[in-house]
């Protein structure tokens, strides 16, 4: 049976941050907060492991970590929808007493699923009293916000690649369907569909680096006037047919 030990030595891609807080630096001690995806508790142990032998390897800090995740219930296949599945939560204090629930309640504020939270915490000598729970929980915060914006941003960049197969699809339709449409908007659609069979699919990397949110749903609107315009082009090329 596999533990964290073996994930760490073998084969397996290392778990990879989403996202990273500000650094909050008080009388010496200084906090960062970085969240990773975790499907179950095992892959979030898995990342905190990792955080704190492999990314801090060395350093006498303070990994403090929560995790939720939605998990398949035993004996259920996936089939019978949500009530297949229960969601697991866990955190760990690893010696700040306290923190890690901090770190839970903020990720269910902020509605973060499928993820783990660490707020790293390095002891500057002088106690900081409850004023430390401020800082967990702003870092907490700022990586969930961050989290979510991801989520967002992969779900937009999933819509325009189907709004783009779509798009050409119908474009093509309506080249094979009239080979001279005399309207301008109906000439520009036909140029779009010889340039679509032709050209490469866009490429959404560096907005969605970015994380440009804003331009990501105007495309999608874009998109879909596209694709509403064509169809009324179509179903005008069947009029006349």
């Amino acid at each position: 049976m596999s533990n964290l030990d073996t994930f760490v030595t073998s084969s397996r891609p290392p778990p990879t941050t989403v996202a990273t807080s500000q650094e909050i630096r008080d009388r010496g001690s200084a906090f960062v907060g970085n969240v990773y995806r975790a499907t179950t508790p095992h892959d979030a142990k898995a990342a905190v492991h990792h955080h704190k032998h492999v990314v801090h390897a060395g350093k006498e800090v303070y990994e403090i970590s929560a995790w939720r995740c939605m998990v398949l219930k035993a004996g259920r296949t996936g089939l019978g929808g949500t009530d297949d599945f229960e969601l697991v939560v866990g955190y760990d204090d690893d010696g700040e007493q306290r923190a890690g629930s901090k770190v839970l309640k903020v990720m269910q504020t902020e509605g973060v699923i499928d993820a783990v939270v660490i707020v790293s915490r390095w002891f500057g000598g002088t106690l900081l009293g409850p004023v430390r729970f401020t800082h967990i929980e702003t870092c907490a915060s700022e990586v969930c916000r961050k989290f979510r914006k991801v989520e967002e941003m992969e779900e937009c960049i999933q819509t325009l690649k189907t709004l783009d197969g779509l798009l050409a699809t119908l474009r093509a339709e309506l080249q094979n369907r009239t080979s001279t449409i005399t309207s301008e908007e109906g000439a520009s659609a036909s140029q779009s569909s010889l340039e679509a069979r032709t050209s490469k699919p866009p490429d959404y990397s560096i907005m969605q680096e970015g994380l440009d949110l804003t331009k990501a749903k105007r495309l999608i609107h874009a998109r879909e006037s596209a694709i509403n315009g064509i169809k009324t082009l179509i179903v005008k090329s069947k009029a006349t047919t």
